[in-house]
Order: C-alpha cells, then structure tokens, then sequence
C-alpha cells in the first residue's frame, strides 16, 4: 500500500519498537515507499480532514478557482457537496450547520466570492462558531510575478481577500506550496476548533489533485490536545465563589451564550441542580439553557424580560452569570439594573468574584462542576418567584376571519414544537416573539443577536436543516429581511427538506421603525408565495399558502404538519404594519435613545 502507515507498522505492533524482522527501520526506507499515491493529494487530504472533524456536508459556490478542488470534495464518500446561490448564503448556511454539528465548512472563489461570503463569516466570529472557510486561489505560478488576475480589483497583489479575512478569522493559511501544505491545514482547522471562531484557507487552484509525500493515503485520525485548568487556580476560584454565593440571602444563576463555545450546558444543569438557584438565561443563550428545568424562571433581558423573570434577577443580593456577553442589544441600551460588586462572572476560561479578583487558566466546564459540591442548597430566590408568578394570559380571542394578529400566530407556532422540532428566529421581531416561545425538551433554538444581520435565517436555516435532517425546522422570518437572501430557498427545495417557514409580511423593516422611523422603513411587497412557487418550478417538494386571519392559518398549519409534512412548506402571513410585540416597543425605544446620545463634551 504505497503511501501508507501500513507499511511501516512493527510486526510485534508495539509502535516505536525495534522491528523483530530483518526490515529496514523507517528512516532508511526508500524514497519510492513514501512517495503518496493519487489517493495522496492535497484535495483528498482537505476532504478526509473535513469528514474526520465532523463535516458531512459542504456549502459552496463554483468559480474557476475552487473547481478542481470541488471535484476532490464531491468524490469523498463522506461529504456532500451542497452548491448555494451565492456565497453570502453559503456562508450562513455553514454557519447555521455549525450550531447544529460543532463545526461547518464553506468552499468559494478567490477575492470576488471571498469578499462577499465575508459578512457571513464575520458573523460567524462574533457567535462563537468555528466555520472552516476554504477560498480557492491563484495558480502558484502567478504569486509574485507582477501578474494582474481576472476576480481581482485589477492590482498584481493578492493580499487584499487576505488582509480582509485578517479581522474576521483566527487563523489564516494561505497555501501556494505543497510543503508545508499539511502542516498549515491541520494548523488552521485546530486553531477553528479550539478557539471556536472561523478560519481562512486559500489553496491554490492548481494544488488539489498534486501528490506529495506529506499526505497519506488514509491520513492519521485529527486530534486535539485537550485543554486543562490550572489545578491551584481553579481551587482558589471556587473557594472564592464558594464563599461569596454562600454568605448571601437569595442568589439567582443567569446562563450566557458562552455557553456553547465553552460545551459547558451539561456543567450547568448540573450546578443548577446542586443549588437549588433559579436560572434565567439570557436572549442570546435561549436554547442552551433547559427551559424544561423545575427552576427556570424566563429570559432576563432587563425591562424586556420574561414576565416576573428580571424582578428576580435585579433584586437578588448575587447573581452568578455564566458565559454572559452583555452589549447594548442585551444590555437594552445599557439599562440593566446591575451592580457588579454583587456579580460572580464565569467566562470560558477566566472567572470575576465581586469585581474582583480574577482567577485566570479556570475552564469554564471544570469549574461550573467543581462549584456545584461547594455550594450550600438555597431556594429562597426561587420561592420568591414562585410567590409572585402569575401564569401567562392568553392574547384575546380573535374572530376566525379578522386580520391576523402576531400575537395569535405565535400562539399557534407554541403547538408546534416538540423534541423533534427546531426554532430560527431572524434579526427583527421575531427575536421578541420567539424569545417567548417555551421550548420543550429536545426542541433546538437558533438566532444571530451579536451581529444582528438581516437575512441571515434564510442560509442558516439551510444549514441547520442539511446537519439535522431529523427535525423539522420551524423559521420565522421578516419580509425585509427575506429579501435580502431569498434566492437559497431553491437549495433547501434542491436537497429535499422540510422546513416551514413562516414569512412575516407587514410591510418593511418593523425594528427599524421602532428605534428610529423613515421612508427607508417601507419595502416593496412581493408575492412571496408567488416567489416561491416560480423557484420551486415543479421540481422536487415544495408547498405554500397565504394566510390573512386565524382560520386560514389553522388550516395551512394542519396541512404543513399532517399531509405535506415531508415538504418544504412556505406559509405567509399577512400582518398589521404596526402589529409588534410589546417588548420590541420597550426595547426600541431604549436603544433609540441610546445611539442618539449627544457628544460628551470635552
């Protein structure tokens, strides 16, 4: 087996032993025997790599750069390759797949496919997920030589998709030599898989089907060394915690989106259970935190909260915060009534006892575990809650053929779900109005609150849907933002799933208008059903409707989970223009004001 570790396995298979026969050790074979077969190539090597970190499916856009790279993709038994309309949504699709499976990957062309899939990976940093982004370059004979390229801005340097993803990746490999090809490859997917944000690889598009002797033809299995906690810090760190929390009356848990990146939810529930604290999440960590847990009290989001949810938290004398990420969406325009004297702040690796001290080289997971033995058993803050708590009201009821209100909508979307359904909520209202969802054990949760990108839902919905084929996707989005990255919805009809997507249509972008109104605000309205039955062009399984009031929409309900439950239905929903939730009012009106801070003068 030419170019395999077969060959050089000890006979005793005790490795590094001395062979028992008469063979030549390995550092005396002949050249001829590493030499790496066809099954040895760069392409190949990217492809198994993919497939052994988890990767089954990948997100592309064709362009003469990235082909023959393509080809070495799609010949891998293990990978799909799923071609996208355009990078943009490429990008968010690998981003929706990697909160499904821990890790996506998306495959585009060199600066005019690079720079457009950039807004989706930047999105992608600033949540925390590691999406391998591979750029097919320049042929290597052109590096250097003062060539001007087509794809470019016209300049013979090729630094400039570079220098972009320089921001927005925590690693960048650009590869024009085959020498040290593996090394750079399996140094950026570690790095993406470690620090859990994307990272940049640009091959070059006459590499991938190249030989070489550093890629054999099975490569060694991918591993990662595993991450340790300083053993005297994390002891003084939860004695210090430890100490802190027990001292007071009635202390609260709140759970952050760091969370994921840290694969501490496990920890978490775990120390909940130990303490007997209420736990809240925040907006951004819906779907990390069990909403099923005896003790869950809400989503704190400071005064658009969950109903009697932020009136616990504010008000206890300690609140342990875990993964948080506190910015002036979440802080609702730097409103929360906190203090942090009164704060045990837990980052993935640092922890804040009472501003101050901080212990540095604390695993998140290790501690979260170490802490749940330490601490004493204290219900009070939850008995307060369950003192107060008045269970929700029902919207009003609606005559069967009035105008659809938002609120009855949701109402009907809350039936929905169960183990083996998902939620993606897009940047707008919907954040509010799924954000009251209850989730039931099992049902998977999705939306992008730090960057906050319009259209995003549509590609992640893709993704997400490609990793889990399993559940049934349920995506609530806004007319603007579908507009932005509609075109995708061909994909998910091409790759046969079946999502419901629920098309909020009032009209133009409604969270604008409620942190600052203008004409801008208004979008042209289209025939979204009649946009997607142009796409779906009788090919493959797709179904719509167009629902104006609670009996229409019963109806396209029952239909898309009972008799086209194995299509992808699109059901849009008329709405009011004004018809918003209550808390997307609060909350535009404080982070209007805001961003309209006046200069502070000098």
């Amino acid at each position: 087996m030419i170019g395999s570790l077969d060959a050089f396995k000890p006979k005793n298979n005790n490795l590094g032993s001395v062979p028992t026969t008469g063979s030549t050790p390995i550092q005396d074979a002949p050249c001829d025997l590493v030499s790496a077969s066809s099954d040895a190539a760069l392409g190949r090597f990217i492809a198994r790599r993919l497939v052994q970190i988890g990767v089954k499916d990948v997100f592309s856009v064709p362009g003469d750069f990235n082909l023959t790279l393509l080809d070495h993709l799609i010949a891998e038994p293990g990978l799909t390759n799923i071609g996208c309309c355009n990078e943009l949504n490429a990008g968010y699709a690998a981003d929706g797949y990697a909160r499904s499976c821990g890790v996506g990957a998306c495959v585009v062309t060199f600066t005019v496919g690079g720079l457009s899939v950039l807004n989706a990976i930047a999105g992608a940093y600033s949540e925390n997920l590691p999406v391998i982004c591979i750029v097919g370059g320049p042929n290597t004979n052109d590096f250097g030589v003062n060539r001007i390229l087509h794809h470019t801005i016209g300049l013979p340097d090729f630094s400039q998709e570079l220098r972009c993803f320089q921001t927005v990746t925590c690693f960048q490999a650009v590869v024009n030599d085959l020498e040290n090809a593996h090394e750079l490859i399996d140094r950026a997917i570690s790095t993406a898989l470690r620090e859990s944000k994307p990272v940049y690889i640009s091959i070059s598009c006459n590499l991938p089907g190249v030989a070489h002797p550093t890629f054999s033809r099975d490569p060694i299995p991918f591993a990662l060394s595993p991450r340790l906690s300083n053993k005297k810090g994390l002891d003084a760190a939860v004695d210090a915690a430890a100490s802190f929390l027990n001292k007071m009356v009635k202390p609260v848990i709140v759970g952050g989106p760091k969370l994921r990146v840290a694969k501490a939810c496990e920890a978490f529930v775990e120390l909940a259970d130990a303490c007997g604290y209420p736990i809240a999440s925040m907006p951004s960590a819906k779907g990390l935190v069990p909403e099923t847990h005896p003790h869950f009290i809400g989503t704190y989001w400071g005064a658009v909260s969950t109903a009697f949810c932020s009136e616990i938290v504010e008000s206890a004398d300690a609140y342990l915060f875990v993964g948080p990420i506190f910015n002036d969406y979440s802080s609702v325009g730097y409103s929360l009534l906190l203090k942090k004297e009164k704060a045990v702040i837990v980052e993935p690796d640092r922890v804040v006892v009472s501003n101050g001290p901080a212990f540095g080289c604390v695993l998140m997971r290790d501690f979260l575990q170490a802490l749940a033995k330490k601490l004493k058993q204290n219900e009070t803050a939850y008995e307060n809650y369950s003192r107060i708590y008045v269970p929700d009201g029902l919207p009003p009821k609606a005559e069967p053929t009035e105008p659809l209100r938002v609120n009855i909508l949701f109402q009907h979307i809350q039936k929905m779900l169960s183990a083996d359904s998902a939620v993606i909520a897009e940047t707008g209202d919907s954040w509010f109005n799924c954000l009251k969802l209850k989730l039931p054990k099992g049902c998977g949760y999705e939306f992008q609150m730090q960057y906050g990108s319009i259209g995003w839902s549509v590609g992640a919905t893709l993704g997400y849907a490609q990793a889990v084929p399993d559940k049934r996707v349920i995506a609530c989005i806004g007319d603007g933002s579908f507009q932005v990255t509609a075109q995708d919805v061909s994909t998910m009809i091409r790759n046969n799933q079946k999502s419901i997507i629920f098309l909020i249509n009032n009209g133009g972008y409604t969270i604008e208008v409620e942190i600052h109104d203008g004409p801008y605000n208004v979008i042209k309205n289209w025939n979204y059903t009649g946009f997607v039955d142009a796409i779906h062009n009788g090919e493959g399984k797709c179904w719509t409707q167009k629902v104006r009031n609670e009996k229409e929409l019963i109806g396209a309900i029952e239909t898309a989970m009972g008799e086209k439950k194995d299509c992808l239905c699109f059901i849009e929903v008329i709405v009011h223009k004004d018809d918003t939730s209550k808390e997307l009012l609060e909350w535009g009106s404080r982070v209007s004001a805001a961003n309209s801070r006046p200069p502070n003068p000098q």
